[in-house]
């Protein structure tokens, strides 16, 4: 490639994985392992949710819940991925004012939009109250939570940017997974059974209510994570357009992983849409391990690749692959021997369940396979291609989705879903081998000890 030049090294041991020995000291697997165990407590909390509140208030549990997660992603305006990679490449410059601006500046766009969008669906719903008198209650509800998932969501990507995994997962993963279940199954001992309504406004009580245990921890810990409008303008006339590629990408992302529960919900039944929310987040947990060891990599792969370190770049997405896919290849022989097993833990009948566990795990081993080839994109300042070749792939499949959902259910939600993951997974792991010079797939391995690293 252009612009490359070897280093030289006085010794090339093979395999070589030495830059990733920042991932093992004690406190950094600490802090791992407890996002893997956030895993488990929000697989538990679905399945308490499920047993106890009734298939069809469920359904719309999960529909809101759906809902929330696109539009509070959306109001985050992508600067949860900003923040990721602007304070590393800002503070690796020498310019920490600056990346403080872009935090307090990424916190001030998030809130605006976060009332913004709640208030645009708040209108939506009684709006259409006027012409279809179907239940819309739930739709309110989602609206209060999009503000808790936004911040949430920020928080989290501005205190991991800063260094602090722990405090930037624990309070909100841990604390409010922990809390929800409980409370519910408390209520429930009570003979108090929520709607699904009732769920998603619980849901955002207690998820506040843990966002301010996060926020007095980092002031605690001398971490910034306050929003602030002094340098608003200034940031987004430099960062605006990238804003809006990370704006596309991440919700792109998040509607990959929840529209398929609201066109159910919308063209089928609010039952079904919580079987598919199920069957989903089971399948989800293929990509567990892929998804935790990101939250800690993503900015030490911005500061490598910034820094032209390429060969310590390869190496920590090479590791991410190989950990990421054995973990889903076991997963997925375990779904495969005991599907109908782990789909009965919902309750109700799960015949259809188990089968729609099948076909999306499929495509998410296939996700697995290719590493993390989206936090790469996104990290090495190529978030706007990432959003034409991921975005318009995933966008073929949403449309399809409409007719094939009319015609076959949730079973053609499935399908369509696995086809385009698949194909959007191989075009983006294909861009990021051959344009940013990183194989994020498995294959990424053999080349760690042949990888120069660039002038920078």
């Amino acid at each position: 490639m252009r612009g490359i030049v070897p280093k030289p090294w006085t010794t090339i041991p093979a395999p070589t994985f030495g830059p990733c020995c920042a991932l093992g000291s004690a406190s950094r697997w600490c802090r791992f392992l407890s996002r893997v165990a956030t895993a488990g407590l929000t697989y538990v909390m679905y399945v308490i949710l499920s047993r106890l509140m009734g298939v069809a208030e469920y359904g719309y549990f999960a529909f809101g819940l759906s809902l929330a997660t696109i539009l509070a992603i959306g109001a985050n305006f992508g600067q949860q991925t900003a923040i990721l990679r602007y304070w590393p490449e800002e503070m690796v410059a020498g310019r920490p004012d600056k990346a403080l601006a872009a935090l307090r500046s990424g916190g001030a766009i998030t809130l605006i939009a976060s009332v913004v969008v709640a208030l645009a669906l708040v209108g939506i719903s009684a709006a259409a109250t006027v012409t279809d008198p179907k239940p819309v209650w739930h739709l309110y509800a989602a609206a209060v939570l999009i503000l808790p998932l936004a911040f949430a969501e920020y928080w989290s990507s501005a205190l991991r940017a800063q260094g602090s995994v722990w405090t930037g997962l624990s309070p909100r993963d841990l604390v409010w997974r922990l809390a929800l279940p409980l409370l519910v199954v408390g209520l429930y001992y009570a003979g108090v059974t929520l709607s699904g309504a009732a769920a998603l406004l619980l849901t955002a009580a207690v998820l506040a209510l843990s966002l301010g245990l996060q926020y007095v921890l980092a002031g605690v810990r001398h971490y910034e994570i306050a929003a602030g409008t002094a340098d608003l303008r200034a940031y987004w006339t430099e960062h605006g357009k990238a804003s809006r590629s990370f704006f596309l990408g991440t919700v792109l992302d998040s509607a990959a992983l929840n529209v398929d529960i609201i066109f159910v919900g919308l063209l089928v039944a609010p039952a079904a849409a919580g079987v598919y929310f199920n069957a989903f987040r089971t399948a989800g947990l293929l990509t567990l391990f892929m998804f935790a060891i990101t939250l800690v990599v993503a900015p030490m792969v911005a500061q490598h690749y910034h820094a032209g370190e390429m060969r310590k770049a390869q190496a920590i997405t090479a590791l991410c692959a190989w950990a990421g896919f054995l973990f889903s290849l076991v997963v997925f022989a375990g779904f495969l021997l005991f599907g109908d097993q782990v789909m009965s833990l919902f309750g109700g009948s799960h015949q259809e369940g188990t089968l729609l566990l099948i076909i999306l795990s499929v495509g998410l081993l296939f996700d697995a396979a290719t590493g993390p080839s989206r936090i790469v994109m996104m990290m090495t300042g190529h978030e706007r291609a990432y959003v034409r070749i991921f975005g318009a792939v995933m966008l073929v499949g949403m449309i399809v989705q409409i007719p094939v959902i009319m015609a076959y259910g949730a079973i053609g939600a499935a399908i369509v879903n696995t086809l385009a993951r698949i194909g959007a997974q191989l075009a983006i792991a294909w861009y990021s081998r051959h344009t940013i010079g990183l194989d994020t797939t498995l294959l990424g391995a053999f080349r760690v000890n042949r990888m120069p690293d660039r002038v920078a």
